[in-house]
């Protein structure tokens, strides 16, 4: 089948702001016992700024159920799926009733009915419209929706919605020590992002291949266990030893049939799950140190956002006619994900 799905249009949606060192002085520094080992990880992070519809200083999120927080998830989810989609649709000139399909990614928040049926009121969507719910696949889980929705677009010839919507701060844990509880305290942050794609070669990314690499055997290195207070996350050290051996062979895997590599891409978008692991991604495919200068800007503006996180570094590209666009993220299975893009006129 002929790939001509074109991401046409981008749109974001994020709560209020919150600096990092404010809320470190503020917050988390007495959370946390003012661990001078937490200030160092929180000042590591490479974030800046992170947005958050919960406020930790005014809310004891921490101690939450996991109950209370699908309950703020309903409540603050669909307005910023709402103002991401026709942000988006705006941008790509078309309505709601034009799309066929609209698939929502999120790992951070569940309830029936969901996001994507209030969304199908609130937009409206065509009844006849169709939905789909990617959950729970983490921080890599725009790049296989992006496959399933493009793969929509060709085959039906219609347009789409892929939504990234993440809340990940209704899943602060209590107060730890633990080292890498405190590197998700200091990277995530919330964010709706939505894509619309055109069954055309007008102006966007065309999707032209994707890749996937999976691996079992170190399922452990990161994982997101739900439990009665939310959903907890683990990261082993390990994660960026794995990454750096294997970033290497998914590109090729989605480079090879092109006739292309590393050197010939023009721009990156790396889901940026902390400085190290940009940095490893840089070694392992022989990238000069600006290449994910976007990666690391939109960590330094938002924070880690889960799914979301592409779709942000994605809107700030800006290629040329013609040039490509690699898009890539990782997460838990270990699981690595990666999209070709050429930008058309």
């Amino acid at each position: 089948m002929e790939r001509r799905a074109v991401v046409a249009g981008i749109g974001v949606a994020v709560p209020p702001a919150f600096d990092q060192r404010v809320m470190w002085d503020t917050h988390f520094s007495g959370a946390l016992a003012g661990s001078r080992a937490a200030e160092r990880i929180f000042a590591a992070s490479g974030v800046r700024t992170r947005h958050a519809v919960a406020d930790p200083r005014s809310e004891d999120v921490a101690h939450w159920s996991t109950a209370a927080r699908m309950r703020r998830y309903a409540e603050a989810a669909p307005p910023l799926a709402h103002q991401a989609v026709t942000a988006a649709l705006a941008d790509a000139g078309l309505d709601a009733g034009d799309i066929g399909l609209l698939a929502v990614a999120s790992c951070t928040g569940y309830g029936t009915p969901g996001v994507d049926i209030a969304l199908a009121g609130s937009l409206p969507l065509d009844p006849r419209a169709r939905r789909l719910l990617v959950g729970h696949m983490g921080c890599y889980a725009a790049l296989p929706g992006l496959d399933s929705v493009s793969d929509y677009v060709n085959a039906n010839g219609r347009p789409a919605v892929l939504l990234c919507l993440e809340l990940t701060s209704l899943h602060a844990q209590p107060p730890t020590d633990d080292p890498e509880q405190i590197v998700c305290h200091a990277l995530f942050g919330d964010a709706a992002v939505a894509l619309v794609l055109r069954p055309d070669r007008g102006p966007g990314l065309r999707v032209v291949d994707t890749a996937w690499r999976t691996h079992p055997d170190t399922s452990d290195h990161m994982t997101w266990h739900v439990t009665d207070l939310g959903f907890r996350m683990s990261l082993s050290r390990r994660v960026p030893d794995v990454l750096g051996v294997e970033v290497e062979l998914l590109a090729k895997d989605l480079l090879d049939p092109h006739g292309l590599t590393a050197a010939d891409v023009d721009h990156w978008a790396v889901h940026p799950g902390g400085p190290r692991i940009l940095t490893v991604v840089e070694q392992g495919l022989g990238l000069p140190d600006t290449a994910l200068a976007e990666s690391r800007r939109v960590l330094a503006d938002y924070g880690n956002c889960s799914s979301a996180t592409v779709g942000l570094i994605l809107r700030r590209l800006a290629p040329a006619p013609g040039e490509t666009v690699v898009a890539m993220a990782f997460g838990p299975g270990l699981t690595l994900s990666g999209a070709l893009m050429v930008a058309e006129p």
